[in-house]
């Protein structure tokens, strides 16, 4: 059992959370234009343990993201082009016939590329359910299990998974069950004129921005530790709960349009990620306690995949992000008098 934390040491552990937040959101900062919004994102996923799904037109710079944060934290980077004839093998590995010097023939694991720390999974809906199933043991269990056979992913591990929301001709549409494990998706728009301009600076007139080593994996799992022990009002606890409960259709905190509109709401995966994520918010804000307005910052990022809409909401053309604002607005933040 950890010691309890003295307000002293609450203090250092937030200050020096926030201050390497900050590091590493300037230096990926560096290299990315215009998206402020979800590179801190994409950090606060990493370091709440969880992974992310960007939605996203090609070229708007997610490999460099990904990239560019294994550089600065001295991460491994793989890249998976995710296509119709991917095999679960070219993820996972697979056991192969070796002989040595004296004739013998023995099975070999031959690693797959998920064996790093940071795997991009571009277009991860371009391959079959069965090769998209096998990156689900490692998303969530950080391990993969080959002819009966364990292996760890070292971490920190994390994933980052993209689609293309215009092309859905050959794509296979992630079910529900895999969008889940995901703790955020997030909606990555089009730069701006300002944000093209820089672009044109940064690519094309001179070389690519160099960044520093800002911190380790070691520094990593160190920070992933401070989250968890960040501590939660019961207020806040509360909150999340009935926000989460809010989704979903027939209970009594929903909303008049889930009920209409909604076929089925978030899991309780959902409610993890809102306190994850704002315990996250909370650190970087350099506080050691969450408060209900850091539920509400990544309540659309952590919430949009994990509500299902029926025919007359698809048909309609619903947003989840305008379900989630009115969720949020009507939610009391208030302690349940009993």
């Amino acid at each position: 059992m950890s010691a309890k934390k003295t307000p002293g040491s609450a203090e250092e552990q937030a200050a020096m959370f926030r201050d390497t937040f900050v590091q590493m959101r300037r230096e990926v900062s560096k290299r990315i234009v215009g998206y402020e919004e979800i590179i801190e994102n994409v950090l606060t996923a990493l370091l709440a343990c969880g992974n992310v799904l960007l939605e996203g037109v090609p070229g708007i710079g997610k490999t460099l993201l990904v990239r560019t944060l294994g550089e600065v934290l001295d991460l491994t980077f793989t890249r998976i082009q995710f296509t119709a004839d991917l095999m679960p093998a070219d993820i996972v590995g697979t056991n192969m016939i070796v002989q040595d010097d004296a004739g013998n023939r023995t099975f070999r694991f031959q690693k797959g590329p998920v064996f790093t720390h940071l795997l991009l999974a571009d277009e991860i809906n371009r391959a079959t359910p069965k090769t998209q199933s096998a990156l689900l043991e490692a998303m969530e269990e950080h391990s993969v299990t080959v002819g009966g056979t364990r292996y760890d992913l070292e971490e920190p591990y994390f994933v980052l998974a993209t689609q293309n929301p215009i092309e859905m001709e050959g794509t296979y549409p992630l079910p529900q069950a895999e969008l889940d494990k995901f703790i955020f998706k997030l909606d990555v728009p089009f730069p701006g004129e300002d944000d093209l301009d820089e672009i044109i600076v940064r690519t094309t007139t001179e070389a690519m921005p160099a960044v520093s080593v800002v911190a380790s994996g070691e520094v990593v799992l160190k920070l992933r530790g401070i989250v968890r022990e960040v501590p939660l009002a019961p207020h806040v606890e509360e909150y999340a709960a009935k926000v989460v409960l809010a989704t979903m259709p027939g209970s009594e905190h929903a909303t008049e349009q889930v009920n209409r509109y909604v076929r089925i709401g978030s899991s309780p995966r959902g409610l993890q990620g809102l306190i994850l994520a704002g315990k996250v918010r909370a650190l970087i804000d350099g506080r050691y306690c969450v408060s209900c307005d850091d539920i509400n910052a990544s309540a659309a990022a952590t919430l949009r995949h994990r509500i299902g809409l029926n025919l007359e909401g698809e048909a309609e053309g619903i947003s989840t992000d305008e379900l989630i604002a009115g969720i949020l607005q009507s939610t009391p933040q208030t302690v349940t008098q009993t």
